[in-house]
């Protein structure tokens, strides 16, 4: 039942890490984070794809570079993570008392 979203969970893992990694090393193409992060390079394509599209980056001749709204995820990303989790927790609580 929650195969798709823990595989949708590791996407979107791999989605910030290339986020996190372009913040770090900006700008920076698509050969330098298949290095640095040790993935595929059509992964990386992929991932930037997607980051673009939410507008948490952008591409230039040099590489890619994040915009303020990624600024404002990485702001955010503490709480909604703690959220989430509290919610799979819940899920947790719900299941133990279940089994009793």
């Amino acid at each position: 039942m929650l195969k798709k979203i823990k595989g949708d969970i590791e996407l979107i893992g791999r989605h910030l890490e290339v986020l996190s990694t372009v913040a770090q090393h900006q700008p920076i193409g698509i050969i330098k984070l298949s290095e640095v992060l040790n993935v595929p390079q059509h992964r990386i394509r992929y991932s930037l794809r997607v980051m673009e599209g939410l507008g948490y980056i952008r591409a230039s001749p040099t590489g890619a570079f994040t915009t303020e709204k990624a600024d404002e995820l990485f702001t955010s990303l503490d709480t909604d993570v703690e959220e989430i989790t509290e919610l799979l927790n819940g899920m947790r609580a719900l299941v133990q008392r279940s089994r009793v």
